[in-house]
């Protein structure tokens, strides 16, 4: 029996100032750290660190999904009001389906943090075979979106958005993945779930 094939990421953080060297970019590093953390199955990564610029952020998500073969592709940064804020349109031009699910629950979970949530423009959708999520740029921000709100002993007052990807990964034909509870418990029918291997 061949062993399963471990889930390809591929990670976009999207500044004019961290892509020219200005500041050091905070964004990739706090997601692979997260990553590290909450799966408990095999993975990969592909990262990129681009501008501002919707054709640059267009050819750099084809790139991830059509040529490296990324099941998952998270963006951080460029999905505020700004004037070079344009992920959201870049994301929406490369989309097959939109999962608009994914954007509502992440300014529900960040509007219980900061009322200025609401300027989010973050969207999720599917290319091909792969999911793609627009995150926030701010590290403690993505962590929030990705593991939800939490009351002080751990339990969940508002689910994160991770605890659905494991489960729509499976349904576009994704490896199966399974993730740490302690950091994010994912959530599957019970008809979905498969055996833990010995």
């Amino acid at each position: 029996m061949s062993e399963a094939r471990a889930l390809k990421i591929g990670l976009v953080s999207i500044s004019d100032r961290a892509s020219s060297g200005v500041y050091e970019d905070k964004g990739l590093p706090a997601l692979q750290s997260w990553f590290g953390e909450a799966l408990t199955t095999p993975w990969t990564m592909e990262n990129r660190l681009i501008p501002d610029e919707q054709a640059v952020i267009e050819d750099t998500l084809r790139d991830l999904v059509d040529h490296a073969g990324c099941d998952l592709v998270l963006t951080t940064g460029g999905t505020g009001p700004a004037p070079r804020d344009v992920t959201p349109e870049a994301t929406m031009a490369v989309a097959d389906r939109v999962m608009p699910g994914f954007g509502e629950q992440m300014r529900q979970i960040s509007l219980a943090f900061v009322p200025t949530a609401i300027l989010s423009r973050q969207v999720g959708v599917i290319r091909k075979q792969s999911l793609i999520l627009n995150l926030p740029g701010q590290p403690k921000a993505i962590k929030e979106t990705l593991e939800g709100l939490k009351a002080e002993d751990g339990s969940v007052m508002v689910p994160g958005i991770f605890a659905a990807v494991p489960y729509c990964l499976d349904l576009i034909g994704a490896p199966y993945v399974e993730t740490n509870p302690a950091v994010v418990k994912a959530f599957r029918p019970k008809s979905a779930v498969k055996p833990q291997q010995t």
